[in-house]
């Protein structure tokens, strides 16, 4: 059997049983479509948070704050240190629990953990299983958070503005964690960054005490020489060369002493002036970005694969024989 008489053959099979082919894919399509109304509509929410600061603040002493305020020249408000560190901080799993175990006043006082849970459980599949809800709020706020983790997203945009999305499937409960996560975020920012300035703070006050505890054991130890040298000619060499070294040292100490006196000034005003005042551009509100499962176009390819699939089962033994057979004739020839 040739080529052109295989294809008359499956094609007179596929006349035949075309109801068995299209019962295929009508299966199919049926299960595509309770697939995909299984599949309830996400709700994505945005906000842009950034920290006003003002330009006067901003010009003094930039290149020393930098680090500690996570700012930088406009148009950023963030530091490239900084866009790191808050990144790092909306994906932690420290402000995804925190958020968790948040009470809503408008939800009869839930914890959020327990609102996602119970929605969770509410449009639950046929064969899937309740989620136990633990009585302890911290393994709920640990579960809760793994539940919350694939719908949290942030980016920093090109102005250096700080873009934070959460996606859910429950719409009330969208605007409400929204705005948590920003609390949250915002919080702990706020935390870490006058943690930092007041470390800073502290190491300039212990340095300053180390100089001058420093400047002190010199001044004893220039005056124990100049009592035991009290009465020696001025002209002996042995004498005024460890006098020399101990005033160059002296003077050494005095100027790091003075620059740290100057950097207490300076860390002074950055613990009064670190916070940032955490500001919301775009408030994460209602209308939100919709993503839902396309139920015909699913259909329509589950309809397709079913068909063909259908089709591949009924030829498949026209097809293993023609194979068989172009094997043998060109091992053995005709």
């Amino acid at each position: 059997m040739n080529t052109t008489e295989l294809l008359q053959v499956i094609v007179k099979k596929i006349r035949r049983y075309k109801t068995i082919i299209l019962a295929a894919g009508m299966l199919l399509a049926i299960l595509a479509f309770f697939y995909a109304r299984g599949k309830r509509t996400t709700y994505t929410a945005k906000a842009t948070v950034f920290p006003l600061t003002s330009p006067s603040d901003n010009a003094i002493s930039n290149s020393m704050l930098n680090g500690i305020l996570g700012l930088s020249d406009a148009p950023k408000s963030f530091s490239n240190e900084a866009t790191i560190n808050i990144i790092e901080l909306a994906f932690s799993r420290r402000m995804r629990e925190s958020v968790a175990m948040t009470r809503l006043p408008q939800f009869n006082n839930k914890m959020i953990g327990e609102l996602v849970m119970n929605d969770i459980n509410d449009h639950k599949t046929l064969f899937a299983k309740n989620i136990v809800i633990p009585n302890d709020s911290i393994v709920l706020s640990v579960e809760a958070g793994e539940i919350l983790k694939p719908g949290i997203n942030a980016k920093m945009s090109k102005n250096g503005v700080l873009e934070l999305y959460f996606t859910g499937t429950k719409q009330e409960l969208i605007t409400p964690i929204s705005n948590v996560m920003i609390e949250k975020l915002s919080k702990f920012y706020i935390e870490l960054k006058r943690q930092k300035a007041l470390d800073d703070y502290n190491f300039t006050l212990d340095k300053i005490d180390s100089l001058q505890r420093m400047i002190n054991r010199v001044d004893r130890e220039a005056i124990g020489m100049q009592q035991r040298t009290l009465f020696t000619p001025p002209d002996l060499l042995e004498y005024a060369i460890p006098k020399e070294n101990v005033s160059s040292e002296k003077t050494r100490i005095l100027r790091q002493r003075d620059m740290y006196i100057n950097n207490r000034d300076e860390a002074v005003w950055r613990l009064q002036k670190v916070t940032p005042i955490i500001a919301v551009l775009d408030k994460p509100n209602a209308p939100f970005d919709e993503t839902s499962q396309p139920v015909l176009l699913l259909m329509i390819l589950g309809f397709l694969a079913g068909s063909f699939i259908g089709t591949i089962v009924l030829i498949s033994g026209l097809l293993y024989r023609f194979g068989k057979a172009e094997i043998h004739k060109s091992i053995f020839g005709s």
